[in-house]
């Protein structure tokens, strides 16, 4: 008998391999090149919350009131290709009661507009693209993809500087787990402002260039561990103006306990982390589990269809051998014995 292997075996075998050659391939080289910051982004989060402001036409500060920021982040297609990194252009407005209605950016009690440039793959700052301001540090508007429990360097742009922010367990939004980030800002001089002597109480000066400073009271900060997305922040700003070298705050621009992400925006960062973090997840340890696992049971299958084989009879030597001995040859006389 002859053993030789089935198609089906050797299908089972090769389907198997290729399986087992697939899986380190998705977890090593397909995810990491997933793992890359959008650029066709079109995304608006707002924060909402009660505080106070300086009222310029009223020339007194009102308590109390509700306090809107509002962020639109617009990716830039085009330059992004061009130099192989993530562009975003941001546009922030900070509104009262008054201002909100109006809906015009130029009216709002500020607005300011950024260009921020990126790493796709690491978030790192790429000074290039007209990038405004320079900035440095690993967090901006989101973090880099796959979060470690450790502390990260978050870019303030009103402080103008990097802000340590130290890892603080994980916690929950619109029943999503995040980890958690929190950090502060004590009270630093970030600029001047000219301004009538009388706001910083120097009535006897027509116009003093007046100190500007800065406090955030509590950062807090919630990202996806995988891509990185902020599904939930909440910062406590507080902006003073204080006399040429006083150390007293002489009059408070803007201040909240507490501005936080709406329960709408909270949803729709909440969508978008764990649509892309499931996709990150399928590619990176979903399908190399299951199609290792898979690869090597069909391996082992085809393997051993293989070696068993399939049974043949084999055809006996004599069937193909030539006439025996006392055969008579066709058309040949038969011999006769002699006498």
């Amino acid at each position: 008998m002859r053993r030789s292997a089935s198609p089906f075996s050797l299908t089972l075998l090769g389907l198997g391999v290729f399986l087992l050659a697939l899986a380190p391939l998705l977890a090593w080289y397909v995810e990491p090149r997933a793992q890359q910051t959008p650029i066709d982004v079109n995304v608006t989060t707002v924060f909402t919350g009660k505080g106070s402001y300086f009222d310029t036409d009223a020339l007194a500060v009102q308590d109390d009131q509700d306090i809107t920021v509002t962020r639109r982040v617009l990716g830039d297609v085009a330059d992004s290709e061009r130099g192989g990194v993530a562009v975003w252009d941001v546009s922030t407005t900070i509104d009262t009661p008054k201002t909100l209605p109006l809906k015009d950016p130029r009216k709002a009690l500020q607005w300011t507009t950024e260009r921020w440039v990126t790493d796709r793959r690491t978030n790192r700052p790429v000074h290039c693209c007209d990038e405004t301001p320079s900035f440095e540090g690993e967090a901006y508007l989101k973090f880099p993809f796959g979060l470690e429990k450790r502390g990260y360097r978050w870019w303030d742009n009103t402080l103008g500087a990097t802000v340590p922010l130290r890892f603080a367990g994980t916690k929950k939004i619109q029943g999503y787990e995040g980890y958690r980030f929190t950090g502060t800002v004590k009270p630093t001089r970030t600029g001047n402002r000219q301004v009538p002597g009388t706001l910083v109480g120097r009535p006897e000066q027509g116009q003093v260039l007046a100190e500007e400073w800065y406090a955030n009271g509590g950062i807090e900060l919630v990202a996806d561990r995988r891509t990185g997305r902020i599904i939930n922040a909440k910062i406590a700003p507080k902006k003073t103006l204080r006399a040429p070298g006083a150390r007293r705050d002489a009059v408070t621009l803007l201040q909240s306990d507490g501005l936080e992400f709406t329960p709408a925006t909270q949803r729709e960062q909440v969508a978008l982390a764990s649509g892309d973090s499931g996709r990150l997840e399928l590619v990176g340890e979903t399908l190399p589990a299951g199609g290792g696992a898979a690869g090597a049971v069909l391996a082992v299958v085809g393997a051993v269809l293989v070696a068993r084989g399939r049974q043949r009879p084999v055809r006996s030597g004599a069937a193909s051998a030539g006439p025996g001995p006392g055969a008579v040859r066709p058309g040949a006389e038969p011999v006769r014995p002699s006498g």
